[in-house]
């Protein structure tokens, strides 16, 4: 291709080529028949133009590319890419209604069904949600939350149809808040994503869904206000805590039937189960669901075994120094303990391992191996957290004012 358009300058060679000496010298000389092809004046003031523009263009380029400095790296961070092209571009306005389509039908809500204590008839006690999570040979798995089962008769899933099956307890587990039942899976061809709730960050949008208040199905959006907060709860309702309960702290509604429901992304996988509000006055916006990642460990547990094994020490213990139970003068004057005993627990009963091992009422628990022991709370934390069943375990306590160890071999904690 030529630098000029063809109106000015052609490849093709002339009809004739000839060659005269003029002195020494040989010249190449070209004829178009008789007459010398000149350049007139116009061509030649075109040519010189078009000559000087383009050396004018060079030459302003190279001054600009040495004056201008070289621009600084972006950020990774600060670029925006475009989305791959097999991903579609979404309305943010509609993440939330797209999300909570995916994991809807997979959740359920659950009538816990109970006989009445004068007329032995069967009536609904209790209203909660649940989340299926598997199906397996005919039945699917629901996870819910083991106070929405709690006490119950009978129970009921009802799905998102409104049709309702009757179902039946696979395991659950007083102390994680958890039971898993079982129902046949005719009808059902939606089961939830699990997400990872270890990947959580404070402020990311949430959607809790469940059947709030037995008004049916639900779903209400807040943010992540606390990706791990500690709640501590009393397992038999004396006021008295006795665990620790890890959950994320949100902001969207948690009624009453939101219980065993699904906490989701904005990509509509399930992070969390719903389980507890905070009830007082002025206080607003405070709910709690249990992560996901703990509530599968413990499901699964439930599904291989029906329950979860832990291990054991065999004592019923009430707290030494506890503000909310204290023990009165008289008894604490007949433990015998040395003025710097402040804190530990008191044995009311030994059962099991601790029966076997020695321990007796009112022996004072003061260190299990080498962890101060203070309450009943901190025994089981470390039990259950620290400990497997058939291991062994120093216990360390006072009777009548003296110092002993024992070694106790930890059981199986049985059923409750």
């Amino acid at each position: 291709m030529s630098l000029f358009d063809d109106d000015f300058y052609s490849p093709k060679l002339p009809r004739r080529i000839g060659w005269r000496k003029r002195g020494s010298r040989r010249e190449r000389s070209m004829f178009h028949g008789r007459s010398r092809r000149r350049w007139s004046t116009w061509q030649i003031s075109v040519f010189s133009s078009v000559c000087s523009a383009i050396a004018a263009v060079l030459l302003y380029s190279w001054i600009a590319d040495v004056r201008s400095p070289e621009p600084a790296p972006v950020p990774a961070a600060a670029m925006i890419t475009a989305p791959p092209q097999h991903q579609p571009v979404i309305d943010p306005y509609d993440r939330i209604p797209l999300a909570s389509e995916k994991v809807r039908p997979a959740v359920v809500s659950i009538v816990n069904k109970q006989k009445g204590m004068r007329s032995g008839l069967m009536a609904d006690a209790g209203l909660g949600s649940g989340i299926i999570i598997q199906k397996d040979r005919g039945k699917a798995l629901i996870v819910t939350n083991y106070h929405v089962i709690d006490e119950a008769d009978e129970l009921e899933v009802s799905l998102i149809d409104g049709t309702r099956k009757p179902a039946k307890v696979v395991g659950k587990d007083r102390i994680s808040d958890i039971a898993v039942l079982e129902i046949d899976d005719q009808g059902i061809d939606t089961v939830a994503e699990i997400g990872d709730s270890a990947k959580l960050r404070m402020g990311e949008t949430v959607i809790a869904i469940g059947n709030p208040l037995g008004l049916g199905e639900s779903l209400s959006s807040g943010i992540i206000s606390k990706t791990l907060q500690i709640v501590p709860i009393s397992l038999n309702g004396d006021g008295v805590y006795d665990w620790e309960q890890e959950v994320i702290q949100i902001d969207a509604a948690i009624n009453e039937g939101n219980s065993g429901g699904a906490l989701i992304d904005l990509e509509g996988r399930v992070i969390g189960i719903n389980a507890m509000k905070i009830a007082d006055i002025g206080v607003e916006g405070i709910g709690f669901a249990l992560p996901i990642n703990s509530v599968m460990d413990i499901a699964n547990s439930l599904i291989r075994e029906g329950r979860v094994i832990r291990p054991y020490i065999g004592v019923y213990t009430i707290d030494l120094n506890n503000p909310y139970a204290p023990i009165e003068d008289d008894m604490r004057k007949s433990l015998k303990l040395p003025a710097g005993v402040k804190d530990g627990v008191i044995v009311l009963e030994a059962v099991g391992p601790s029966k076997k091992a020695g321990l007796k009422l009112n022996d004072v628990i003061v260190r299990l191996d080498d962890k101060e022991i203070g309450s009943t709370l901190e025994l089981r934390k470390y039990l259950y957290g620290s400990k497997r069943v058939g291991e062994p375990i120093e216990v360390t306590y006072y009777r009548a004012g003296k110092m002993y160890t024992v070694t106790v071999a930890l059981g199986d904690k049985p059923e409750e």
